[in-house]
C-alpha cells in the first residue's frame, strides 16, 4: 500500500465540489468490503445480503455496540455505506479505501436531503433501508485519514454531506455486485 500523507482541512475542502457532483437518483456500486474480523478486510466482486446476516460473511452480527439496548450489534447499523468520492479523497488511492470500514461503497449523493431516513435503495436484486442512526468517524478513522480528515466529515458540511457515510439495514435479501446500479425506490410515487 501507497505510503500517505494526511490532507490538510484546505485541502479536503477543496474535494468538496468534486463529492457534490454526485448523482442524486441512481449512481454506482463501487466497492463491496466484507469484514470477517476486527482490522480484517475483504475486497469482493460480488456479495449476499441477508436480513439477519447484513452481509453475509461481515462481522457485524457479531459486534457488539453501546448504541443498542441489549448490547449487541444494532439492528439499524447493519450495513455502513460510504460515498465513494469522499473516501477517494480521505484514502487518496484505491487500495486505502476499504480502511475506511465500510461496506458499500456508491457513487450516490448521501446526504440526508437526498436520503433521509426510511429511503430505500435498490442494489442489485437487494433492497437496503437507511437509517437514522448517524455514522461518525472513530479513533480509527482519525489513524488512518488523520485528525483532519475526522473533523471535515464530522463538520456542518461533512455531517449535512453524511461524508462519513450512513447506516442502513436490508429489507429484501439479494445479490450485489461492483457495477450494479445503486437506485432510489421512492414507492410512495403513484405508480403510472
Amino acid at each position: 500500500m501507497p505510503t500517505i500523507t494526511h490532507l490538510t482541512t484546505e485541502q479536503l475542502h477543496a474535494g468538496l465540489d468534486e463529492i457534490q457532483r454526485s448523482p442524486k437518483l441512481a449512481g454506482v456500486l463501487a466497492l463491496i468490503v466484507r469484514r470477517p474480523a476486527v482490522d480484517a478486510r475483504e475486497v469482493l466482486q460480488e456479495g449476499h445480503l441477508d436480513l439477519v446476516e447484513g452481509l453475509v460473511g461481515d462481522s457485524w452480527s457479531r459486534r457488539s455496540s453501546s448504541r443498542s439496548v441489549d448490547g449487541r450489534a444494532h439492528p439499524e447499523m447493519q450495513l455502513n455505506v460510504m460515498n465513494v468520492r469522499a473516501a477517494a479523497l480521505v484514502a487518496q488511492h484505491p487500495e486505502r479505501w476499504a480502511l475506511a470500514g465500510d461496506q458499500l461503497y456508491v457513487d450516490l449523493d448521501l446526504s440526508s436531503e437526498n436520503l433521509p431516513a426510511g429511503t430505500r435503495l435498490a442494489i442489485g436484486t437487494s433492497v437496503i433501508e437507511v437509517t437514522s442512526e448517524p455514522h461518525t468517524g472513530c479513533r480509527k478513522f482519525v489513524d488512518r485519514f488523520g485528525l483532519d480528515a475526522m473533523k471535515f466529515v464530522n463538520s456542518p458540511v461533512g455531517r449535512a454531506l453524511n461524508l462519513r457515510g450512513i447506516n442502513a439495514r436490508v429489507v429484501q435479501p439479494g445479490t450485489i455486485r461492483v457495477g450494479d446500479v445503486v437506485g432510489r425506490l421512492d414507492l410512495d410515487l403513484p405508480t403510472p
